[in-house]
């Protein structure tokens, strides 16, 4: 099978981070990340970025290029990786993408909605109204303004975004939805694959996942997380919140281990739902422990 670039999606400690490096490594390629999380520098524990044995192993890109602090966007992300695979053919690399954030890969596919940038002084001067008039307020300015809209009051990200869109352009995000760009992967030959471990080994690999992130300094890394807007993407961290109460006294180390293992898998949960919805078509294997799953991955691509 020849193909241009390979696509691995899973949900959270699936291993996928681990196949695409070993893919990487019999294919002369290149691992590029598509997870929202693993793009911030600050929080290579809590995000489970790859090791640094596995980033020498083989060429890695858009893994910690981002600062906590910086509004990232899917927009964003569609540029880096725009960027990222014309250096990868250049250098004659197989791109693997590999992560668990669906909108990312929806980027690379299907396409985002193309709306207009938007100025730096509307997005400030929306949060500044978000924090005058309060979260139900606010939402329900942006439901006058927009009778179509889903969203709910405390969905901060979401709703500012949606309230930018329509202050800066004058029309809904649905608007804006319906006008789609091509993927960054347009017209390209694509192997794609869900790696879906059973449910009880997936939530074993969550548990003991954590439990070396807190033997790793997770939550020293949490702590240095404190101040971050709860507005910003990095906010949802997983397990920052959790490891936040537990420096404040608030909770024990192990009840917010327990409680971040949960949410962890709740997370996980999601992620297999919007897969089983979006990409149907995909290959999907379920990794037994035996490793039998990279073997049927790499014979399709042979």
């Amino acid at each position: 099978m020849s193909v241009d670039a390979v696509l691995i999606a899973g949900p959270t400690a699936s291993g996928k981070s681990a196949a695409a490096t070993a893919v990487a490594a019999r294919l002369n390629g290149i691992v590029i990340n598509a997870d929202s999380m693993q793009i911030y520098r600050e929080a290579r524990i809590l995000t489970a970025r790859p090791s640094d044995e596995d980033m020498a192993r083989t060429p890695h890109a858009l893994y910690g290029h981002v600062g906590v602090r910086d509004a990232y966007s899917v927009g964003r992300y569609r540029a880096d990786a725009t960027a990222a695979l014309a250096d990868a053919r250049t250098k004659r690399l197989l791109p693997i993408f590999t992560g668990g954030t669906g909108l990312y890969f929806a980027a690379l596919t299907d396409g985002l909605a193309n709306i207009p940038p938007i100025p730096a002084s509307v997005r400030e001067a929306v949060r500044r109204r978000r924090e005058a008039i309060g979260a139900e307020a606010f939402h329900a300015e942006l439901a006058a303004r927009d009778p179509g809209t889903r969203l709910r009051a405390g969905d901060t990200q979401r709703t500012l975004r949606a309230y930018e869109v329509i202050e800066a352009t004058g029309k809904p995000l649905a608007h804006w939805q319906r006008v789609n760009g091509k993927g960054v992967l347009a017209g390209l030959a694509l192997a794609r694959f869900v790696i879906a471990p059973p449910r009880p080994r997936l939530h074993a690999r969550i548990d003991a996942r954590f439990d070396r992130m807190l033997a790793e300094g997770a939550l020293e890394e949490a702590a240095a997380l404190a101040d971050i807007d709860a507005a910003l993407p990095a906010a949802k961290i997983l397990g920052r919140r959790e490891l936040l109460a537990a420096g404040a006294g608030q909770l024990s180390l192990a009840e917010a281990a327990t409680r971040a293992k949960a949410a962890t898998r709740q997370y996980a949960k999601r992620q297999l739902t919007w897969f089983r919805h979006r990409m149907d078509d995909w290959a999907w294997l379920e990794p037994d422990g035996t490793g039998h799953f990279l073997t049927e991955m790499l014979a399709a691509l042979a």
